[in-house]
């Protein structure tokens, strides 16, 4: 049974760092994903990792303060968030394909999604 656990959500400063993690089981996967939803907005794609841990993407509006990345050993995917900004409150979600996904961006290439994590930032 495939399982993607998300934790290290919470409640943060404007400019601080939170460091999300996604604890996948049953399986291993070609490519990870973290997205994240607003209240009354749709989900947003946030990175993704491929299994090597060699090829990352990034929304655009992201670039530069969050980084993803994969401990293999632990089968563990992170999201290093810095500089965080009110506007990055949300669920953030982990996500899995079985396949090399394209593009990494839509979530319906995702075959497994954990349960989310709330990120709160303050102003």
């Amino acid at each position: 049974q495939v399982q993607l656990v998300e934790s290290g959500g919470g409640l943060v400063q404007a400019g601080g760092s939170l460091r999300l993690s996604c604890v996948v089981s049953g399986g291993t996967f070609s490519t990870y994903g973290w997205f994240r939803q607003a209240p009354g907005k749709e989900r947003e794609y946030v990175a993704a990792i491929s299994w090597s841990g060699n090829n990352k993407d990034y929304a655009d509006s992201l670039k530069g303060r969050f980084t993803i990345s994969r401990d293999s050993s632990k089968n563990t995917v992170h999201l290093q968030m810095n500089s965080l900004k009110p506007e990055d409150t949300a669920v953030y979600y982990c996500a899995a394909a079985r396949g090399y996904v394209i593009p990494t961006s839509r979530d319906y290439n995702y075959d497994y999604w954990g349960q989310g994590t709330q990120v709160t930032v303050s102003s």
